[in-house]
């Protein structure tokens, strides 16, 4: 009976490990763990966050071209920024979160 418990038990923080693991991030949190990096200071020609005048001439272009730019990569950014393990769900929620906060 002590084994199947441990089991049971070991089974069950495993999954919730895994579960906890596979949670999709919010644009706020992909930003705040990850984009800040670059985009709080400007760093590498970054747009800063909340900076209108940055962001215009890549929210005119539209999310398909700001989408192909953060798989590919730009100047000083690597593709997919800093967020090698962001699903492409996460990468748009973060695009959206900073463009928000730049109209």
């Amino acid at each position: 009976m002590m084994k199947t418990t441990a089991s049971l038990t070991i089974a069950a923080a495993l999954f919730a490990v895994a579960t906890t693991a596979s949670a999709e991030r919010s644009g706020k949190d992909v930003y705040s763990t990850k984009c800040f990096v670059c985009h709080a200071s400007g760093a590498a020609g970054a747009p800063k966050f909340g900076n209108k005048d940055d962001w215009a001439p890549r929210i005119a272009k539209g999310e398909d071209a700001m989408m192909e730019t953060i798989h590919k990569g730009k100047g000083g950014m690597p593709p997919k920024g800093t967020c090698a393990d962001c699903s492409d769900a996460e990468l748009k929620a973060a695009m959206e979160y900073m463009v928000n906060a730049a109209k």
